[in-house]
Parts: structure tokens; sequence; C-alpha cells
């Protein structure tokens, strides 16, 4: 009796077996695998994908999908975010009273500016591009360089730039405090009406981290509504995932890796020489390294990098396309100069075909699902 329940149970195994083994086919066991091939591939639990070439050593996350902020308008009326969210947009917290943290994130922009670099106080430029505020709560640090390690010292940061809201902090708190508005507000959300830095940086924080990416058509895919992309889109997701190596840097839910690279644009002793992370750390090994974007809502941050150098997607995929490793010192002038940078070594000529950038562009474009855009509110005036 026995040995008939163990080969039945064998038998069953046995089927099972064979089912999965078709089911879960990898794409390397196709010979010359077409366009149909690959894009069925991944019409399946993301489990059961293709694997993505990464670079040995790199730490890398699975794709993974966001979902709707069922929690955005009640977070939208706790006191301390109605707070920050009026400090945020009111320009008295410059010095001019002219700028605000809206003037370089906007919500109509994509939480951005649209400008190459920054535009501040008395309409000085900055060095650098305005990174969008989606997803902000997200980042483990902040700025292109990683300087600040939490929101609130993030927030802080462009209120006494000279260049940004030249703001004399040590008087930011009186400031704000001689308007009448803002004792309610400040009361309601903090218990007393009395206005401190600290208080105001929080408040300003606390609005940020509701600042947040809305479900694309991307994580319609992901979460198993295959005719969510088009067979271009998935193909170039596959292009993304292999051929193009993106997948070392820009992974996760987020699609980025948290981390700092050097990827070639750094004007080493020239004009527009940014230096980046060094400048934080001052180890040459970090110089001219920037953090990798996360790439949700890619299509309403532009222009992109950290000099927002390209506008145009296909132009960043070709200079990545190149290998980006034009300006490596040789070993001696290294030798002679430590501070020299080196192009990271994950970026490598791709070879890609005119027809796998097409589709690669074509799934970056597909990344952006956010269309609600903020209304600036009602700040205090006296």
């Amino acid at each position: 009796m026995k040995r008939g329940i163990y080969w039945v149970l064998g038998l069953v195994l046995l089927v099972l077996w064979s089912f999965t083994s078709k089911v879960n086919q990898d794409l390397s066991n196709i010979q010359d695998p077409g366009i149909e091939d690959i894009v069925k591939s991944y019409k399946k639990a993301i489990t059961d994908w293709p694997k993505p070439d990464i670079d040995y050593g790199v730490q890398w996350k699975e794709f993974a999908p966001i979902k709707n902020d069922t929690a955005f308008f009640t977070e939208q009326d706790k006191p301390g975010v109605i707070l920050g969210k009026m400090l945020f947009f009111d320009p008295k917290l410059s010095k001019s009273s002219q700028v605000s943290c809206s003037s370089c994130h906007d919500p109509e922009m994509g939480w951005s500016d649209r400008r190459r670099v920054a535009l501040g106080s008395d309409h000085l430029l900055g060095n650098r591009n305005s990174i969008s505020l989606y997803n902000i709560s997200e980042r483990q640090s902040f700025f292109w360089d990683g300087r600040a390690k939490t929101l609130e010292e993030q927030a802080a940061g462009p209120l006494g730039a000279h260049h940004e809201m030249a703001m004399d902090v040590k008087t930011l708190p009186a400031k704000i405090q001689a308007v009448k508005g803002y004792k309610e507000l400040f009361k309601k959300a903090y218990g007393t009406d009395k206005v401190t830095y600290d208080r105001i940086v929080k408040a300003i924080a606390d609005f940020q981290k509701t600042i947040k990416s809305q479900p694309s058509r991307f994580d319609k895919f992901l979460e198993g509504k295959y005719n969510a992309l088009s067979d271009e889109e998935i193909y170039g997701m596959h292009i993304f995932r292999t051929k193009a190596r993106c997948m070392n840097c820009h992974n996760g839910q987020y699609l980025t890796d948290e981390s700092f690279h050097n990827i070639g644009l750094t004007y080493y002793k020239k004009k527009y020489q940014d230096l980046g992370l060094y400048d934080v750390t001052k180890k040459p090994e970090d110089v001219g390294k920037f953090r990798t974007p996360q790439l949700r809502d890619l299509m309403l941050t532009q222009p992109w990098m950290h000099n927002g150098l390209f506008s145009d997607l296909e132009g960043v995929v070709n200079i990545y396309n190149s290998g980006m490793h034009q300006l490596d010192p040789s070993p001696e002038k290294k030798k002679l100069d430590p501070m020299h940078p080196v192009t990271d070594p994950l970026l490598k000529p791709l070879n890609l075909t005119k027809e796998e950038t097409k589709a690669l562009v074509s799934f970056l474009e597909s990344l952006s699902g956010t269309k609600f855009k903020m209304r600036r509110p009602e700040f205090p005036t006296e």
C-alpha cells in the first residue's frame, strides 16, 4: 500500500517538475531568441523573468511596483504638513522675500525648475541642476553630492546659501514670527505659536515627505497587466536590464542604487569643473562622483544630469552607449595627479543598435505616471 502511495506521489512530482521547466524556460534555452520570444519571457511573474546582466560585486534589487498613495489627502490635512506646505511656497523665507523653495522645486515642473542649473537670489546661477523632489522621503542622502543625511538638513541647505535663498537663518524665526497668520499654524503643529528654526525646517521636511510619484504604466505591467506596455517598451526594458547594463546603477523600486558614480562629466581643471562627492568626503577616489538619480517620472524632470546637460533622452542613451571613458588618465598621469578623476569601471561601450536605442528610450518614457499638479497654497501675508 505504502509503495503504491510513494509511486503516485513520485509520478505527480515528475509531472509538476516537467510542467515547471516549460513555464520557466529561460531565454538562454532558446537559440537566437527574437523580439517576440523576449517579450513573451517578461509576460509572467517577475520571479520568472530573465536575469539581468549585473557586474560582479554590485548589490542590486529587482524592480518593484509603487502603489497609489491612498493616504495622500489625509497626510495633507496634518497640521505639520499644512504649515510646511505654507513655508515651502512662501518667498518670505528668503532674504529678498522673492524666492521660495518652490522657485527651484515647482509642482508644475515635476518639482524641479526645468533649468539647466538653479536660479536663486539676485538671479545668481548655481552650478548644479535642481533635483526633483519626487519620492524624496525614500532617499538615503540628499543633494547631488550627498552632503545632507536627513530631510531636515536638506531643507535647511538652500535657506542660507547666498546663491539660493540667501537668508540669515538666525533672523528667519523672528521674520516669520512677525507674520500674524503663522501663529495659529505653528500652534496647531507644535502646541505653541513660538517660531524656531528647527520647527521651520521640520515642517518643510514633513511636507516634502508627501511628494510622491503616482504609478505609471510600468507599475501596471509589474503587477500583471501585460498590455500596459507595448512590445517595443518591453523589449526596451529587456535592453535596460541586459545589454545596456543600466541595472547596475538603476534598480529596485525607485530605479536607483542610492550610491555615487563618476560618469565622466567632471570637467576636471576646466571652466565648469565640479568635483562632486569629493567636496564632502575629501577622498581623491570620490572626485567626480555624483548620486544616482531615481528614474521615476523621468519625463517630468528634464533636463538631466548634475549639470543639466541633457534634455533629450536619445542623447542620454547615446552618451552612455559611447562608454564615457574619453578622459581617463594613464597610470603615469594618475600617479602624478592622484586627484585626476577616473570614470566608473561599470561604464563600458554598449554597441546598441538604432532599434535597441529606440526601444530603450520608449521604455524610459513609460516610467512617468504622475499627472497631479499641486496648487500653490494661500500662505499668510501679514
